[in-house]
């Protein structure tokens, strides 16, 4: 699915020696539990190391057959935590149904940006009260959101709160919501790693600058 991702990372991290020094998390997306257990194998091998710190079942792709088979792995120490995903926010009621029927899931990667805040409605904080860390995916709604703010400038008043570009303002928005725990901004360009990594050296917007961010991105 991601191409040369994991067998690029798993050779980086091994010519460092630094195999035990990431927090490594990946995918299963296949159905049946014997394709499951290959497919997992075949991503430990690619990224050089015997334990994850986190296996995701992708898109809820046959759930229930790789849930059972990741409470096996937890138990034999190949993974730490267990993880459900999806991509659209049609998804959240059976997100949810997981979340109240399988205790030990521990992690929830679901969609949610400055323009699609349905997460806010109820989801995110059900993920807080069962205490479920979220992984953010499509914070940039997939280049979406720099097309719409191409024109426009960013206002002074995002200043205050350390925002120095659109990206930055929008990761911002994400990151201060109290059930987030991580956002996934794709990129292959290492001076986009820098800009989204400087958001975490200043403060959060507080609850009235979100509202303003979000006003000001819908008149533009």
């Amino acid at each position: 699915m991601y191409g040369l991702a994991e067998s690029s990372i798993g050779q980086i991290l091994s010519r460092l020696n630094m195999n035990d020094s990431f927090f490594l998390a990946t995918k299963v997306w296949t159905e049946g539990k014997p394709n499951g257990c290959q497919q997992m194998q075949e991503s430990l091998q690619k990224l050089a190391t015997q334990r994850l710190q986190l296996m995701q079942v992708h898109n809820l792709i046959d759930c229930d057959t790789h849930l059972e088979t990741l409470r096996e792995w937890q138990e034999q120490k190949k993974i730490k935590y267990i993880g459900i995903t999806h991509y659209t926010e049609n998804a959240f009621d059976e997100l949810s149904h997981y979340i109240k029927k399988r205790p030990y899931i521990d992690f929830c990667q679901i969609p949610y940006s400055i323009t699609n805040r349905a997460a806010e409605r109820y989801f995110l904080d059900l993920c807080s009260d069962f205490e479920i860390a979220t992984l953010i995916n499509r914070p940039f709604e997939q280049e979406g959101l720099f097309r719409h703010v191409k024109q426009a400038t960013i206002p002074i008043w995002a200043r205050e709160f350390g925002c120095s570009t659109w990206a930055q303002y929008f990761l911002k928005y994400i990151l201060a919501h109290n059930a987030v725990t991580c956002v996934i901004p794709a990129t292959n360009n290492p001076k986009h790693v820098e800009e989204n990594i400087a958001v975490g050296q200043t403060r959060l917007p507080e609850k009235k600058e979100l509202k303003k961010m979000v006003e000001y991105f819908n008149a533009i």
